[in-house]
């Protein structure tokens, strides 16, 4: 087999592929143009999309070129793949700027330094937008049966729950497989690599150049990825894990990684680092917890950058640390005079502007959520003096995530 196939399969993100054997022959023989498409529904790309990244990151470690395809075009019509209802339609500004960075956040992953594996960044509003209607139906319409479009799992599942399915949805995976044939003829693209809810639109990619053209071509897809609790892959009680740091802060970030179910930590180091997968295999039996620190550092790293990942770290240890110096945590300096007139726990926390509704901070005093040098605060009236400042500083906590270092001036 060959070897970015083996890989592929030995970090677990093959599902499916139209045909494996064949496309490991033309991997053997030449390097390759494969691609990915992004809908640009955001301003950023979540932890959801990291292994379709990591995908293009291996290709690339393996000589063959990514194709991204930012799709400024097909966002403005709605995937309904893996959708209960039709998404929101946004304004031609919002688009244009959510392609911008999602462009950035993917060459922090992507190496540009070599020519021949340089990623290549497409849009496909560039070719949709002037898409005449009629020559659209008679060159490429007529290769698609209604009668198989409403077999695919995207469209049968919105009709068997009724739930309404636009017309405009409807044509999704007509473009998304004139999108493969455009990347066929524009920049000889052989392989497309998606989830494996895409599976219905990439086989009709595959087909519509097979009668296009008669070129063989290639489609290739990844698990859908749930953690061993159940929940789906990038969504947490506190929201989506952005890939972007104005959305999530590099140390969020890490403590997500750094917080993985003890089920999910090795496959997780094969999905989302770029360790050897050998590697990964004899790190098994080592202590979990250290394991979980390696995945948050390697992940974050890789996004971040290395002195984000080891800040991140420090970070961690000093926050749930007994014996914290606080050095890395967030600060605030208030003024010592501030401490001469009673300046109660609620006066601080609404300092911080951790929280501004002191009935919210006295529902968290009573859920002991609030401590004070990580010794839990047990009344509202509690005071704030400068014998509790060990080397002119508090560590303000509430609840897990949110710390703070307040230093006296």
């Amino acid at each position: 087999m060959n070897k970015f196939l083996k890989e592929f399969k030995d970090r677990g993100f093959f599902y499916q592929c139209t045909n494996d054997n064949e496309l490991s022959e033309l991997l053997d023989r030449e390097n390759i143009k494969a691609y990915i498409g992004f809908d640009c529904t955001a301003p950023s790309l979540h932890v959801g999309s990291l292994l379709q990244i990591m995908c293009l990151r291996l290709l690339q470690s393996h000589g063959h070129q990514p194709i991204v395809l930012l799709g400024g075009g097909t966002t403005r019509i709605g995937d309904p793949s893996g959708k209960d209802k039709t998404r929101k339609i946004l304004s031609e500004k919002e688009i244009e700027k959510n392609s911008k960075n999602i462009e950035k956040i993917l060459k922090k992953f992507l190496k540009s330094n070599n020519k021949k594996t340089k990623p290549i960044f497409v849009n496909n509003y560039k070719w949709l937008k002037n898409l005449n209607y009629i020559s659209f139906l008679r060159n490429v319409g007529k290769h698609f049966t209604i009668n198989k479009m409403l077999t695919f799992e995207s469209v049968k599942n919105r009709l068997e729950r009724e739930q309404s399915l636009s017309y405009m949805e409807f044509n999704y995976m007509i473009l998304q497989a004139y999108d493969f044939l455009e990347l066929n003829k524009k920049e000889n693209c052989s392989l497309q690599i998606g989830g494996s809810d895409q599976w219905g639109n990439i086989v009709n990619g595959v087909e519509l150049i097979k009668r296009y053209s008669d070129n063989q071509v290639f489609g290739l897809t990844t698990p859908l990825i749930t953690l061993a609790s159940g929940a789906k892959m990038g969504k947490t009680a506190d929201g989506a894990i952005w890939l972007d740091k104005k959305y999530l802060s590099a140390y969020d970030y890490w403590q997500f990684w750094r917080n993985t179910d003890d089920r999910d930590v090795i496959k997780f180091l094969k999905f989302f680092t770029d360790l050897d997968v050998n590697e990964i295999n004899n790190l098994q039996h080592n202590n979990v917890n250290e394991l979980k620190i390696l995945l948050a550092n390697k992940v974050t790293e890789m996004l971040h950058g290395k002195k984000e990942a080891i800040k991140s770290e420090k970070i961690a240890k000093e926050t749930f640390s007994f014996n914290s110096s606080g050095s890395n945590l967030p600060s605030l300096k208030i003024k010592k005079s501030v401490l001469q007139k009673n300046f109660t726990i609620i006066d601080l926390i609404v300092l911080s502007k951790f929280e501004n509704s002191k009935s919210e901070i006295r529902r968290l005093i009573k859920g002991n959520a609030i401590k004070i040098n990580n010794e839990t605060v047990i009344s509202d009236k509690f005071i704030i003096e400068k014998k509790l400042f060990n080397e002119n500083f508090v560590k303000l906590s509430i609840g897990k995530k949110r710390h703070l270092k307040i230093e006296l001036i």
